[in-house]
């Protein structure tokens, strides 16, 4: 018995025998919690809702390694259909015994599958946007080089896969959007009630930069000088933690850092910057 057609996968089934090849990837802890990754869904249905809306066909979202709980996956559609009603997601996990667990809340344009980097779909589908979160964090750094390129050469055109981290709240996040040709940003987001400085976000960088994070490197620059830019705007903090955010974020853009937001990304605690300003150095 072949694949499920591309209709049978809009009613969100996606059992079955989509690929022979096995799963790229180890099965990860699995800890995962409402909300916990609603700062990445804002910012795909945001800046980020383009390729969606470009999608000449229902765009296929996929959420890789969703782990223990599907909910990350449930709250994706919710939040995605907001900007294309046809979007389809697609929660993907390497454990079998997840993937089965989560079978009962398919609907249509909701699925789940067992696969891994390869991001097997049926009937050979792209990706609009994979997004895999806490994912590569457990891997070896030498490894993410390797799952990017893997990924990446199963995304549809203008496809992009979102390598992240964050804490188990979700009030502390970072991710890199990657492109078939490379990283292209890397994007930082706090919970600015209760902030005590942005250098914070470093425990929950992406494993691409985590241990990255010394002196002579391009991200602990960045991290310094984010903090120095906080602390020299404590002054507007009369004003609001929020306040204090925008201005930090402007003495950074006329630093000369290469943010590519504004304003309106600001407010919502979040800072994207071109990958190049904090791609690492080649090591030994």
């Amino acid at each position: 018995m072949g694949p499920p057609s591309p209709a049978t996968a809009r009613a969100g089934t996606y059992a079955g025998p989509v690929t022979q090849q096995r799963p790229v990837g180890v099965i990860t802890r699995g800890t995962t919690n409402p909300n916990r990754l609603r700062r990445c869904d804002r910012w795909l249905a945001g800046p980020q809702a383009w390729r969606l809306r470009r999608s000449p066909g229902p765009p296929v979202v996929v959420d890789l390694g969703y782990g223990a709980s599907p909910v990350t996956a449930v709250e994706l559609h919710d939040r995605l259909r907001a900007v294309r009603p046809d979007v389809e997601v697609v929660g993907i996990e390497i454990d079998p015994d997840r993937v089965a667990a989560a079978r009962p809340l398919e609907r249509p344009g909701l699925g789940f599958a067992v696969g891994g980097f390869e991001v097997p779909l049926p009937g050979d589908r792209r990706p609009v946007v994979v997004r895999a979160f806490n994912v590569l964090r457990q891997y070896d750094a030498s490894e993410v080089a390797g799952a990017w390129a893997t990924t990446t050469a199963r995304l549809a055109p203008d496809g992009l896969l979102v390598d992240g981290t964050c804490d188990e709240l979700g009030r502390l996040a970072s991710w890199v959007a990657v492109t078939p040709e490379g990283p292209v940003s890397l994007t930082l987001s706090w919970r600015l009630r209760g902030l005590d400085r942005p250098g914070v976000v470093a425990e929950r960088l992406p494993k691409a930069l985590i241990h990255r994070n010394v002196p002579g490197e391009p991200v602990h620059r960045l991290l310094t000088s984010l903090d120095e830019a906080w602390a020299r705007q404590a002054p507007q903090a009369a004003y609001g933690i929020r306040q204090r955010f925008l201005s930090a974020a402007r003495s950074m853009r006329d630093a000369g850092w290469p943010l590519l937001d504004g304003p309106s990304r600001w407010r919502l605690g979040e800072l994207t910057l071109a990958w190049d300003a904090v791609a690492p150095h080649q090591g030994p």
